[in-house]
């Protein structure tokens, strides 16, 4: 089997996994889980009487509850805020969740400092770079389809280009991810946010990736094997599209114009055209 016909086969197959595995990250809402023990905090509350409210803050704050959170949304579990505090509904996989609020200008929202409109900015550009992967691999797709039809190194190696820079700007966008958990974590960006929390509700909350975290990085190691494996396929089709030119060089045969006597030669019967003026006998050429 030609090498480019393998490399094509794995990389068609990578890039398929890429972009189904980046779909399936950026859709679900299992980037970071936050465990939280509300016992711990209920028990803590009773102890200190003067801490009424945080005894409030338990039953109505949403990030007082165990949640999933991903891109757009948060999901509870487990227990939910109360409905008549925040927006609650039923998810595509019938989970209780919560949007994001990633404009929150148009609700009159003030935000407290720089930090937050910064991280703000940076969350919009996380979702934009996201979508604008998905924009390029959409056009890797007709890219690497003309050039599996066509055998054609140049568009291949177009589509490899195309899945490096889809690549690119998926790695960005998990970059700006994680400077936005920076912020969250380290700069004060509001009281939803790690940074302002009490310190009973930080000992009482377990942080961790969650599996749409895993899955996402997983899509872009696959979109940049992709692209290696189509540049190898380029290299490949090149390489055989000379041994064919090479070989059909071989079956070009040079042809010669040649002149050819308007009479058969004899052997011993000279040729009339030789001896114009010469009378043969029995030849019906009679002398003029």
């Amino acid at each position: 089997m030609p090498c480019s016909a393998v490399t094509l086969s794995l990389a068609t197959i990578s890039g398929i996994v890429a972009v189904a595995l980046l779909a399936i990250a950026f859709s679900t809402d299992n980037w970071v889980y936050y465990e939280v023990k509300r016992s711990n905090i209920q028990v803590f509350a009773e102890k200190h009487p003067e801490s009424t409210l945080l005894l409030e803050h338990l039953s109505i704050k949403y990030y007082y509850y165990t949640r999933t959170r991903g891109l757009f949304r948060y999901c509870y579990p487990k227990d939910r805020p109360p409905a008549n505090r925040i927006h609650i509904y039923l998810s595509p996989v019938e989970t209780h969740c919560s949007n994001i609020n990633y404009f929150p200008e148009e609700e009159k929202e003030q935000l407290p400092n720089d930090d937050a409109i910064s991280r703000l900015h940076l969350a919009r550009s996380c979702i934009a770079l996201f979508i604008l992967s998905f924009v390029v691999v959409f056009c890797a797709f007709w890219t690497g389809l003309s050039g599996c039809w066509k055998r054609s190194s140049g568009a291949i190696t177009a589509t490899a280009f195309l899945m490096l820079s889809a690549c690119l700007l998926a790695s960005g966008a998990m970059g700006l991810w994680h400077t936005v958990e920076f912020f969250e974590k380290e700069k004060v960006v509001g009281e939803d946010y790690y940074q302002q929390w009490n310190t009973i509700l930080k000992d009482s909350t377990k942080i961790s990736y969650d599996w749409s975290y895993i899955v996402a990085w997983a899509g872009v190691g696959f979109s940049l094997l992709s692209s290696i494996l189509l540049s190898g396929a380029a290299i490949c089709l090149k390489s055989e599209r000379g041994k064919e030119d090479q070989l059909n060089l071989q079956y070009l045969m040079p042809v010669y114009s040649q002149k050819q006597t308007a009479y058969p030669a004899f052997a011993g019967y000279p040729q009339p055209q030789m001896y114009p003026n010469a009378y043969f006998h029995g030849s019906q050429y009679g002398p003029y």
